[in-house]
């Protein structure tokens, strides 16, 4: 376990997206989390303070509802993506980098990282992101561009898409 998850306070809050209830998740300066309520792989957050006025996730709530509109494309919210293996945390940078309305393979996203062959293992960081959207994981697909894998359900993976689908492109390289 990191030590810094010992020490470090988190605060969550709830928030009713139109695909349904979610938990948002943030340290002092940063959002560390953001789960569909019931989706693979969200931690115990019971013990967390319920803090809905936390700047932080305030800030993500409002970022949240604009994606949700259609107003906005990218998250400005401060990002804790350092609770992971340094494995989790590397694929999960490089999802940062697929632009809204575009979707990767997840062989082209390992080859991205330097990892061509371990499309599995980054499947499986993919699949372990806590931070659904803001960290776009919906926009990887497989090989033959299917709908495989989503923490939250497939039935939200293909929404996130359709709602991104106006600016649609697939990335091969």
């Amino acid at each position: 376990m990191n030590t810094r998850e010992t020490k470090e306070i988190l605060v969550r809050c709830s928030y009713d997206s139109p695909l349904g209830p979610m938990t948002l998740a943030a340290s002092e300066k940063a959002l560390v989390g953001v789960w569909f309520d019931g989706q693979k792989h969200m931690p115990d957050a019971r013990g967390w303070p319920e803090q809905p006025a936390h700047p932080v996730l305030q800030q993500a709530r409002k970022e949240l509802t604009q994606y949700f509109a259609g107003e906005r494309q990218q998250f400005d919210v401060p990002l804790d993506t350092g609770r992971g293996t340094d494995f989790q945390q590397q694929v999960w940078r490089a999802l940062l980098d697929i632009p809204a309305g575009q979707t990767i393979s997840y062989g082209t996203l390992g080859a991205r990282i330097g990892r061509a062959a371990a499309v599995r293992a980054v499947g499986a960081a993919v699949g372990r992101n806590p931070l659904s959207i803001v960290v776009p994981c919906h926009r990887v697909l497989g090989a033959n561009g299917s709908l495989t894998g989503y923490a939250g359900g497939l039935e939200r993976k293909t929404a996130l898409l359709q709602l991104e689908k106006p600016m649609q492109k697939t990335i091969t390289a």
